[in-house]
């Protein structure tokens, strides 16, 4: 945005600077040559009025005037009778016919002639002035001057080099105005967007400050910070009763656990699949007010510290095998040497493998592996627990995250794992990524912002 308007007060500067130097270098370039070709006319005027006596017959003819007006200024002066034929001439020799140039046969008629012409002998543009030597109304003859264009094309070009530093000079300012105005425009802008980013990433605990911003940014910027305070207070206040039912219904549950148990001694025998069924739903129902539990405390602020990646995966790896061999399923464990730091709570990385080891040895196949690996990389570190069970689809892996989604309805779970995993990796700053694994099987790669 600061480039677009950057780019829009400059553009409008540099239209109005053509719009006004451009008729301004062109009027001055007309007028210096006007009033050069005056002047010229003016000195031809003088001459003419020196040799009218001469054509006249009344004095001797002295070209010493002309040959002065030569040396003061390099002009060509032709001095010539009513039937054109040169008597003086300071650049040739006389007599010679100057009859058929238009410019003398005009002189000659009584009529002053002004103009420009290339000389292709002097490969450069002349000024011609012709005027007529006459005296009581009677023409006598013409005198003409010559005189290069040069100096005067010199001192307008000159003119239109200064005119192009005094817009180039502009321009720089305009340039840093403009850039100054456009901050002062885009840098509130800038902040709403960075604060709302934060708010659509899930922090609600950020506010707008907008000092010195246009009321209307001010007023925007407050109706964000409300937004957000009540959205915080509304989501805190949904993650408290999570909480605390789900602390309040946990010891319930075990009190129920119990008492079934206890009842199943007194049914006696022939009621044992009826009671293992409660049994199984009273733990399903234990495990979803747990994972509900650690779901809530997964999406409050946490306080964080420095792991290692590398050595968390070697213990969860330790602790999980045996469950897997249970289940005729190999864990390997590929990391590097070095320690893979990351900040993260307490906890949370293991709570995180579990949920991802649980989830993998369930789908797993007898006879396979599964493979938890870290990698280090420039600005994250990333941990995966990739499985060879069935996979899912593009449409599966969109969804997997959500909470209570569960792919397979007949494989025992809450669908709250992948959700855990999700809101603690988040909270981290990290992403959750779903990808196939070639021959089939999934994999879930867990980033984390690098530490080390």
């Amino acid at each position: 945005m600061t480039r677009r308007l950057l780019l829009s007060f400059l553009t409008v500067t540099v239209l109005v600077l053509l719009a006004l130097e451009i008729p301004l270098a062109m009027f001055f370039g007309d007028r210096e040559r006007e009033r050069f070709a005056s002047l010229v006319e003016n000195d031809a005027t003088v001459l003419a009025s020196i040799y009218e006596d001469t054509l006249d017959g009344d004095a001797p003819l002295e070209p010493i005037h002309a040959d002065s007006y030569r040396l003061d200024t390099g002009a060509r002066v032709v001095l010539v009778d009513t039937g054109g034929i040169s008597l003086v001439d300071t650049d040739a020799g006389v007599p010679r016919d100057f009859s058929t140039r238009p410019e003398i046969a005009t002189a000659v008629m009584g009529r002053h002639a002004v103009g420009t012409r290339y000389s292709e002998t002097l490969e450069m543009d002349l000024l011609y002035v012709a005027v007529p030597v006459a005296s009581g109304g009677t023409v006598h003859g013409a005198i003409r001057i010559t005189l290069p264009t040069a100096d005067v094309d010199a001192r307008v070009q000159r003119f239109w080099w200064g005119l192009v530093a005094l817009g180039a000079m502009i321009l720089v300012v305009m340039a840093g105005l403009s850039w100054i105005l456009a901050r002062s425009v885009t840098s509130p802008v800038e902040r709403l967007r960075r604060t709302a980013s934060g708010f659509a990433a899930g922090d609600l605990t950020g506010r707008v400050v907008l000092e010195g911003a246009p009321p209307e940014l001010r007023q925007l910027g407050e109706a964000l910070n409300v937004m957000a305070a009540r959205l915080d207070s509304l989501l805190e206040s949904q993650r408290q009763f999570v909480a605390d039912a789900s602390h309040q219904l946990r010891t319930p549950l075990t009190a129920l656990r119990l008492r079934i148990e206890n009842i199943g001694h007194l049914l006696g025998p022939g009621h044992d699949e009826d009671l293992a069924a409660v049994l199984d739903e009273t733990e399903r129902l234990t495990t979803l007010v747990e994972q509900l539990l650690e779901l809530s405390r997964a999406e409050r602020s946490i306080e964080v510290e420095e792991v290692d990646l590398v050595r968390l995966a070697t213990d969860r790896v330790d602790t999980w095998s045996a469950v897997a061999g249970e289940r005729e399923v190999t864990i390997v464990l590929s990391a590097p040497d070095d320690a893979a730091a990351v900040a993260a709570a307490p906890g949370s990385v293991d709570q995180i493998l579990d949920n991802l080891l649980d989830n993998a040895v369930a789908v797993a196949p007898p006879g396979s592996t599964v493979t938890v690996s870290v990698e280090r990389r420039a600005d994250a570190h990333v941990l995966a627990v990739a499985d060879r069970g069935p996979g899912l689809s593009d449409a599966d892996k969109q969804r997997a995250t959500d909470r209570f989604w569960r792919g397979d309805a007949d494989r025992p779970g809450t669908g709250l794992g992948l959700a855990i995993v999700r809101s603690l990796v988040e909270a981290h700053g990290g992403q959750v990524q779903l990808v196939d694994v070639d021959g089939g099987g999934l994999k879930v790669e867990v980033g984390f912002p690098a530490s080390l």
